[in-house]
């Protein structure tokens, strides 16, 4: 299993999000994305609408053909299409993302408490790769 934690310091989710989830089904996946906060779902919804570069297809949990969807906007772990990544969207680490191949802590100063001690958690845990990534001017660096 491999846990990307993402620190969100230049933008919020709904703008970062995107682009990984573009290349998330560049690689043949889907993503089951959640939040507990249904504004931000919204706002997330919004964004994947008005990618930079089109719009990715994507649905919300509990609508007709759910199971369809490469993306799935969800308050729940519940990957109904399927997926096998889990995006974090609220900062907010849930025990069953371990069930997932991969996934994705966004997080901020709000939550960067949670997110630290998600970190020393799962350090020794047998078989998981961790990855701290930063905000920076060009995009994305890989710090840990």
């Amino acid at each position: 299993m491999r846990v990307d934690f993402y620190q969100l310091s230049r933008g919020p989710v709904e703008r970062e999000l995107p682009p990984l989830a573009r290349r998330v089904l560049e690689t043949g996946e889907r993503l089951l994305v959640v939040s507990a906060d249904t504004a931000q779902l919204g706002r997330i919804d919004e964004g994947l609408w008005a990618g930079r570069e089109s719009f990715l297809a994507h649905g919300r949990a509990g609508e007709p053909h759910q199971e369809r969807q490469p993306i799935l906007l969800a308050d729940q772990l519940e990957p109904a299409n399927g997926a096998r990544f889990v995006a974090l969207a609220d900062g907010r680490w849930r025990d069953e993302a371990e069930r997932f191949e991969r996934v994705f802590l966004f997080f901020d100063l709000a939550t960067i408490d949670d997110a630290r001690a998600t970190w020393r958690r799962l350090k020794d845990r047998e078989g998981m790769e961790r990855n701290y990534w930063q905000q920076q001017d060009k995009g994305w660096t890989r710090a840990g």
